[in-house]
């Protein structure tokens, strides 16, 4: 079997080529556009907000303050044991107020998702007298990561 030939790639901005000339558009396809790949718009982009910033945050100082003294407080009174629902309140309140190309984050994760491995994990660095941490660290990383995601938009109906 034979590779089929390929119109030869134009460089941005070349007058436009006709489609591929040795390749038949499918049956009951329209014929091949005018124009090749590289000679077609662009789609255009997301929209951005903050001046046109691709990435933007909006969180304020009182909001901050009181996620994360409630945050502290968990932390603080359960001696560490209940800190994955600390770090999904501050991660959810962070998720929140970000934006990535005008798309805001949405965080997903749930405290007790977290906990059975924070009670291992608290356990080893308890026992390895802090050792072990280097090792939690990026694991809460990619879990935080694994768990954050772009909020689905929120289509509107308009009647009449």
């Amino acid at each position: 079997m034979t590779e089929p030939t390929r119109a030869p790639l134009q460089p941005w901005g070349a007058p436009p080529t006709a489609g591929p000339p040795s390749i038949p558009p499918p049956h009951g396809a329209p014929p091949w556009p005018q124009y090749g790949l590289l000679a077609q718009p662009l789609p255009a982009a997301a929209p951005m907000i903050r001046d046109g910033r691709q990435f933007a945050f909006d969180g304020g100082a009182a909001t901050y303050f009181g996620t994360g003294l409630l945050a502290l407080l968990i932390t603080v009174v359960t001696l560490g044991i209940c800190y994955p629902f600390a770090l999904v309140l501050r991660q959810r309140w962070r998720a929140k107020h970000s934006y990535i190309d005008g798309h805001r984050l949405q965080f997903t994760g749930s405290a007790w998702g977290l906990f059975g491995n924070w009670l291992i994990w608290f356990a080893l660095c308890v026992i390895t007298l802090g050792v072990y941490s280097f090792w939690v660290g990026p694991r809460i990383a990619r879990w935080l990561w694994e768990n954050t995601e772009f909020e689905a938009p929120v289509h509107t109906v308009r009647h009449g």
